[in-house]
């Protein structure tokens, strides 16, 4: 059995160490992952006590059918995706970070980055929840298509397909922008 699932069972019979043990080894994960959909520090702090929460009232009713941290990141992307629901908003995600994108292009200027960054960022908040939470979890929470596929409650393929999905929606969406007003890209080098 999964350490931290014998934590949390643990926890269910009473023992209050274990709940201490889940929220010091999971706070940080759980801060981490609510910002990248919140872009907002203070939000992603009440989200996460939001977790805490749900993780301490459902102890008594857990049912261990996969890992503790499986759990935690569907519960914490559940309750990211309601608030920025309640919010109306899309999130901004930190791309510089991460995201191929940025890093094959060389723009001749800060402007010209700091523009490129704002439209790969808007193309990335367009994306359906499904694709944007996929590509999430994988690009920044380096998981697994298992691990996604159980977070989000779909089969590994169709992770595959939702980040497949998601890549060319991205790479159309910012096509303009990646090459010079010259080149016109198509299909399988055909002009």
């Amino acid at each position: 059995m999964d350490p931290d699932t014998e934590l949390m069972l643990r926890f269910a019979r009473g023992d209050i160490s274990a709940f201490e043990q889940i929220l010091k080894k999971y706070k940080d994960m759980v801060i981490n992952l609510a910002y990248r959909f919140v872009q907002n520090y203070p939000e992603a702090e009440d989200i996460a006590q939001e977790v805490f929460l749900k993780i301490y009232q459902s102890a008594i009713n857990y049912k261990p059918s996969a890992k503790l941290s499986t759990w935690v990141y569907r519960i914490t992307a559940n309750l990211s995706l309601n608030y920025l629901r309640s919010k109306k908003h899309l999130p901004t995600v930190p791309l510089e970070e991460s995201l191929e994108i940025t890093e094959s292009v060389t723009p001749d200027s800060d402007f010209e980055k700091k523009e490129l960054t704002k439209r790969v960022k808007k193309a990335l908040n367009s994306l359906p929840e499904n694709q944007r939470l996929a590509v999430i979890l994988q690009k920044y929470e380096n998981l697994s298509y298992e691990e996604i596929a159980e977070i989000i409650g779909v089969s590994s393929s169709a992770v595959d397909s939702l980040i497949q999905r998601a890549k060319e929606n991205l790479r159309r969406t910012l096509e303009p922008y990646l090459f010079p007003s010259s080149f016109t890209f198509s299909p399988k080098g055909r002009r």
